[in-house]
């Protein structure tokens, strides 16, 4: 049945108070029991009372309305605003989980930095950090909000400066093709401060993916890695093709072939003598990097008859040991997950 309109309940009044003894009124307005009272219970409180009339009375004290009373309501209304506070926070960076956000530092503990955020306090934790960065207190700082949590002891907002997507951020705020979407970034290696490998794709075949990312004089990457603390880019076109992938992403070194062992999930990469050493990298840097972009385990291998034996640098292997022994340039360096092994090695692959 539709409800009446105000024009109805009006009419409605005013046909049931026609015949209504002078000085009592019908109204249709909804009982509430907050602002209510029945005519007989109003009688009792003042005698004369008729419908309509607004009834004043005090509030009952008692005698036991002292300190701790006080001080147990204050305690739950302090709760009450600390729980809408927990809620409200929540509610802004959770939406916020994805983003680069700034902050000052408030205070360093243990090598955890704690970051003013203005309604809540962000930790920046030693492992998140950038290892060559060095803080002050009130510094001005960006970094990628990966967590927002409610825990028993509050609100816990995670960030991160060397997390791999905190470099597609920075070029998502510098490249306007990234933040549209037409230039997109499809893997990221880093070791944050050093540097970082990042495969490119672009959904327009007019459109240059990795010189959309480096910009004109190379100011868009140049900002990039300024904000990272010179950390090094290698900009990478991605691939479908995992051989070809893999090509480039051992760049700058110029790779004769890649054998897939899919069952494995494990390459076998060869270069010449000339090449091993950029293959590899400083550290094994470059063959760890690529194979974290790749998502390959990578073995680097000499071409036969050169160095007086085949080199092989092994990227993505699991071993709990780490020892190193050298015979004249014959090198064995079992390293960790991480890690970088070569085996009967020539002077070119040396590893500095």
């Amino acid at each position: 049945m539709p409800e009446d309109t105000d024009e109805d309940a009006e009419a409605k009044e005013k046909a049931l108070n026609a015949d209504v003894p002078e000085g009592e009124e019908i109204s249709l307005r909804r009982f509430s029991p907050e602002h209510d009272i029945l005519l007989a219970d109003a009688r009792r409180i003042k005698r004369d009372a008729i419908s309509g009339d607004e009834i004043i009375f005090p509030l009952e004290t008692h005698d036991d309305y002292g300190r701790i009373a006080a001080q147990t309501a204050k305690q739950v209304i302090i709760q009450r605003i600390r729980e809408a506070e927990k809620v409200s926070i929540v509610g802004e960076y959770g939406g916020k989980v994805g983003d680069i956000i700034q902050g000052s530092v408030q205070r360093m503990e243990r090598g955890n930095i704690f970051v003013d955020l203005g309604k809540t306090t962000g930790l920046l934790a030693y492992e998140d950090q950038i290892p060559s960065e060095r803080y002050k207190q009130g510094e001005r700082i960006s970094a990628y909000l990966y967590k927002v949590e409610e825990t028993p002891r509050g609100i816990d907002v995670r960030l991160s400066r060397a997390h791999p997507k905190m470099v597609e951020k920075l070029f998502a705020q510098e490249a306007p093709e990234v933040a549209a979407g037409t230039v997109q970034i499809k893997a990221v290696a880093r070791e944050a401060g050093s540097r970082a490998k990042v495969a490119v794709t672009s959904s327009d075949e007019h459109i240059d993916p990795i010189g959309s990312c480096v910009g004109q004089r190379g100011v868009r990457v140049s900002t990039v890695m300024s904000e990272l603390g010179g950390e090094k880019i290698d900009l990478i076109v991605w691939s479908e093709d995992s051989k070809k992938f893999i090509e480039d992403a051992l760049s700058p070194a110029q790779v004769q072939s890649v054998v897939l062992d899919e069952e494995k999930h494990q390459a076998t990469v060869t270069v010449s003598a000339d090449q091993q050493s950029l293959a590899i990298g400083r550290g094994g840097q470059n063959v760890r990097l690529a194979a974290k972009l790749t998502g390959w385990k990578l073995d680097i291998v000499g071409l036969p008859g050169e160095n007086a034996g085949e080199i092989v640098a092994a990227s993505g292997r699991e071993s709990a040991d780490s020892e190193a022994t050298a015979e004249g340039d014959v090198i064995i360096e079992k390293a960790t997950e991480e890690g970088v092994k070569v085996e009967s090695a020539g002077p070119e692959a040396t590893i500095e």
